[in-house]
């Protein structure tokens, strides 16, 4: 009962929500299709956070994604055991870097009240399950050894069985329930997606390689305001010239 319901059900009412609620939200808000930057609020501490979880999660997504697309072949490079332990603790790498991240990103909001005043309901929600969705990954790296070989040999039966809408949950049931956890848990986070900032993942600025160029017109004068205006060399070694006269002529 329990297997059906979090590995076929689950899994297709994400995919619908993800689907139908992004296109309506990019039809109806096309504005709302971004990430909402704090930067301006505060850049340091994102800094230390955004750098380490991009690396993280876009390393870890992409050894998931590789496993999915070429199981046999992951198998096969996994057969030599210091392949194996490369890929591994690469793995495992990616997702520390991840975990540092986000550590880094939620104690910023926590931390800072400028920050935690725009942080919305469900961007908190994000943020945990995030959370909780790498701790998993990491913890089934460190205890549930040679995760690559079995994902490959596993789960990715059971995805591609959901892709061909003959969903089989019978390659997952001898599992661990962290690992089925950490999958349950990838799918509410595909459910949610399209009602969180992290729509900006599939927004792609394609329209700028057509956009006619932007007029920029200036309404100040650039020379009074902030020196906003080109100095030729000459100008440049004339003014420093000037200024090392009139020290010269101070110091006496």
């Amino acid at each position: 009962m329990w297997d059906y319901l979090f590995f076929i059900v689950l899994p297709y009412v994400a995919a619908t929500l993800f689907i139908v609620v992004s296109i309506y939200r990019y039809v109806t808000d096309r504005f709302s299709y971004s990430s909402l930057s704090s930067q301006l609020l505060e850049s340091d501490e994102l800094f230390y956070g955004v750098v380490p979880w991009h690396i993280g999660i876009i390393g870890a997504l992409t050894g998931h994604l590789i496993g999915f697309l070429f199981p046999k072949e992951v198998l096969w490079f996994n057969g030599v055991p210091v392949r194996l332990y490369i890929l591994e603790t690469t793995g495992l790498l990616f997702g520390l870097l991840a975990l540092i991240g986000i550590v880094a990103l939620m104690w910023r909001r926590i931390r800072m009240p400028r920050i935690r005043a725009v942080t919305s309901t469900i961007d908190t929600v994000v943020l945990v399950l995030l959370f909780v969705q790498v701790v998993l990954g990491v913890y089934t790296a460190l205890f549930y050894r040679w995760g690559s070989s079995w994902y490959a040999a596993s789960a990715v039966p059971y995805l591609r069985s959901l892709f061909l809408f003959q969903p089989d949950v019978e390659m997952i049931k001898p599992l661990p329930h962290i690992v089925k956890t950490h999958i349950i848990n990838a799918f509410v986070l595909i459910a949610i997606f399209p009602f969180s900032r992290l729509v900006h993942m599939v927004s792609l600025p394609i329209e700028y390689l057509w956009r006619p160029y932007q007029v920029v017109i200036w309404n100040w004068d650039r020379k009074k305001i902030r020196g906003q205006y080109s100095r030729s060399k000459a100008q440049v070694k004339e003014e420093s010239g000037e200024s090392s006269i009139g020290t010269a002529s101070i110091s006496r």
